[in-house]
C-alpha cells in the first residue's frame, strides 16, 4: 500500500524529498499563515482547515488570506473583507488581491495592479475605514512575511520591496530579484517559494533577517504543474491545475 501511495504522489508531480499528503477536496487558492490554513472554491465557497479535512465558512470570496494581520479576503466586486467576530466585515478599498503573511500590516493589489498596504494599527482595529497607503510601481501579486514583502510583475520579473516594516507598511524603493515567477508567497517565517511559468515550485535559499532576498533559487518541484501554492509552520501547501490540494513536508527520507 505504501508503495502504491509514493506512485500516485509522484505521479500527481510531488517531488522526491517531499512527505505529501494528498487533501481531500478541492480549491483554486489557498493561503496559509499564522497556524491556520483557509481556501476558496471555484464557485467562491470559502473553507478553513480544521484537523484533517475542510470546513465550510459562510460567505464567498474569490482570494482569501491568513497571517498576523488576520484573516482578509476579496470577493467578485473586489470589495475587501476582514473575518471579524465570526463574520465578514466590509472595509473601505477596492482589491483583486491581498497577503495578510506581514507583522499585522497587510499588502495587496488591485486591478490595474497598482499595490496597496495597510499599517498595523489599521489592522488591529475594529472599524472599517481604512486608509490604504499607496506604493510606487506595480505589481500583479504581492506577499509579505517576516522580513518584508515580495512582488511579481505581469512580466513576470520579482522585486523585493525594501524597509517595509509594521509601522511603515510603504517601504523605500523596489530591489529586482534574479528569476521569473508567476507568484512568489512569503511564509509568516519570512521562507519565500514562487511557481514558474510552467508550475515548477522553487524556494528562496539564504533568506534571514541579515539576508532578507537570499542568495539564490533552488527547485523544489520539477514535476509539476502547480498552480498555487503557501507556506506555514514547515509545511508547504500545493494546488496543482486539476484543484487537488497536497500538503508537504520536507523530509530526508523519500519513497
Amino acid at each position: 500500500m505504501k508503495v502504491y501511495i509514493c506512485l500516485i504522489l509522484m505521479f500527481l508531480g510531488i517531488a522526491a524529498g517531499f512527505r505529501c499528503t494528498l487533501v481531500p477536496g478541492k480549491l483554486r487558492q489557498l493561503d496559509a499563515g499564522a497556524g491556520q490554513v483557509y481556501g476558496v472554491t471555484d464557485d467562491d465557497s470559502i473553507f478553513r482547515f480544521s484537523g484533517n479535512d475542510w470546513v465550510q465558512v459562510p460567505g464567498k470570496l474569490m482570494h482569501v488570506s491568513v497571517g498576523p494581520a488576520g484573516v482578509w479576503g476579496v470577493d467578485r466586486q473586489l470589495r475587501i473583507f476582514k473575518f471579524q467576530n465570526g463574520d465578514w466585515v466590509q472595509t473601505t478599498g477596492l482589491l483583486k488581491q491581498m497577503d495578510a503573511g506581514g507583522y499585522k500590516y497587510l499588502g495587496g493589489v488591485n486591478i490595474d495592479e497598482r499595490v496597496f498596504c495597510l499599517n498595523q494599527d489599521s489592522t488591529i482595529s475594529t472599524g472599517t475605514a481604512v486608509t490604504f497607503v499607496q506604493l510606487d510601481g506595480s505589481v500583479k501579486y504581492y506577499s509579505c512575511g517576516r522580513y518584508g514583502c515580495w512582488g511579481v510583475t505581469s512580466a513576470n520579473t520579482i522585486f523585493y520591496r525594501l524597509n517595509v516594516s509594521p509601522n511603515d507598511c510603504k517601504g523605500s524603493a523596489w530591489k529586482q530579484v534574479a528569476g521569473q515567477m508567476v507568484m512568489v508567497e512569503v511564509g509568516t517565517d519570512g521562507s519565500v517559494y514562487g511557481i514558474n511559468i510552467i508550475g515548477n515550485v522553487y524556494k528562496r535559499e539564504g533568506i534571514s533577517s541579515f539576508n532578507p532576498i537570499g542568495t539564490e533559487w533552488s527547485l523544489v518541484d520539477k514535476y509539476g504543474p502547480f498552480k498555487h501554492l503557501s507556506y506555514d509552520e514547515g509545511l508547504l501547501w500545493l494546488i496543482n491545475t486539476q484543484g487537488d490540494i497536497f500538503k508537504c513536508k520536507v523530509e530526508d527520507s523519500s519513497c
